[in-house]
């Protein structure tokens, strides 16, 4: 039996390796999960009990650290706190995904200590810190499950060995697809939204622009008041310049048109995503998971970039100064088609491949010291 070891900080990311988790529910593995970051903030709305609800065992709690740290400190902790969970423990893989700085502590943490490292989403593209801390993990990690083969070839471009690489789609496509989303009733109830129509807004800052943030932020609520929608407001994650965030969108909780969530849990997030008349900030959600569901985005600044291709579904400003027309051009859902591919997403089978590649003798005879692969140039 090999034991696998989930490391997970935040909200966004567990509902990503839910599916993943729950796939290696079989007599060949036992799973631990180490849950740290923005889970263990009340800020943000103590998430780590969403995963003490979905029934899982073995589930360890992490320090908590404070909001108000830099993100080198955050991470410093991070792995002291971890080190001492894998000592432990002794597992044999960590999984991580994405590009969190608990995803970069996990990493770190088995490649120092000879464990395998699996990364989930390596190889994706964006405008921010993050894209560094994701292709850091992605040299950290010696197995790589992918969303699409455009991700794969960056990871080739990093010298990664191909035969380790494995493109099974995004994990939250298999939540998507699936049939267990709650109704749109059963999510409004439950957080208590009455508007019959409503955009989501979901704004994070970029660690690398906080010289501009309040200014956008200001930007962004005249906006948001201005064109008289209704919102259902989400906190942002707890990276530097969060707090400027909060600051702006906390006052909003006394307007009638505004609902504001520390968080809100995935499942019903996809669904509210699924129904809602746009979502607006610069969250991944607003490139990746709504065009799936046919709802627009209005993306703003650079978080994003290079993220996605051309698409009508939607539209990018460059700041919120912009954000008021865009809010105002919105079309009817009614004449909005879904934009989805199964070549860019995966097609709602990752955790299937996921569990297939963990069960072959291939994956575990990798060797644990990583050679770097050279591409064949064409001279």
């Amino acid at each position: 039996m090999k034991k696998i070891v989930f490391l997970t900080g935040s909200r966004a990311e567990y509902g990503k390796l839910k599916p993943l988790i729950k796939a290696l529910d079989s007599k060949y593995f036992k799973v631990h999960i180490f849950v740290c970051g923005m889970h263990l903030l009340r800020s943000h709305g103590f998430t780590y009990m969403e995963i003490y609800k979905d029934g899982f065992e073995d589930v360890f709690l992490g320090k908590p650290y404070k909001r108000s740290e830099s993100m080198d400190l955050n991470l410093s902790h991070t792995i002291a706190d971890f080190s001492k969970f894998v000592r432990s423990c002794k597992p044999d893989m960590i999984v991580v995904h994405g590009d969190r700085l608990e995803a970069l502590s996990g990493a770190i943490v088995g490649a120092f200590n000879n464990i395998l490292v699996a990364h989930v989403e390596g190889g994706e593209v964006s405008g921010t810190i993050d894209e560094s801390i994701r292709h850091a993990v992605s040299k950290l990690s010696h197995i790589h499950f992918v969303a699409n083969a455009k991700a794969k070839q960056r990871l080739l471009q990093l010298g990664e060995n191909e035969n380790y690489i494995y493109e099974i789609g995004s994990p939250d496509i298999d939540i998507m697809l699936g049939e267990n989303l709650p109704s749109l009733k059963d999510a409004k109830d439950y957080y208590k939204i009455d508007f019959e129509s409503f955009i989501i807004l979901a704004l994070h800052p970029v660690t690398t622009d906080i010289s501009s943030l309040k200014a956008n932020m200001i930007a962004t609520i005249e906006a948001l008041k201005a064109s008289k929608e209704n919102f259902v407001v989400i906190y942002p994650n707890n990276d530097l310049g969060s707090e400027i965030i909060l600051k702006n969108i906390k006052p909003l909780k006394r307007l009638v048109n505004f609902k504001v969530f520390p968080s809100i849990r995935f499942e019903m997030f996809l669904t509210l995503l699924k129904h809602a008349k746009a979502i607006v900030g610069n969250s991944s959600a607003g490139v990746r998971e709504a065009p799936i569901f046919g709802t627009p985005s209005i993306d703003i600044g650079s978080r994003q970039t290079n993220r996605y291709d051309a698409n009508p579904l939607i539209t990018h400003i460059e700041s919120s100064k912009d954000l008021l027309p865009a809010l105002k051009a919105l079309k009817d859902r009614s004449k909005i088609e879904s934009n989805f591919s199964e070549g860019e997403f995966g097609d709602g089978k990752a955790s299937l491949r996921f569990k297939t590649a963990l069960e072959s003798k291939e994956l575990w005879d990798l060797k644990i010291q990583k050679n770097f692969i050279d591409l064949k140039w064409g001279m």
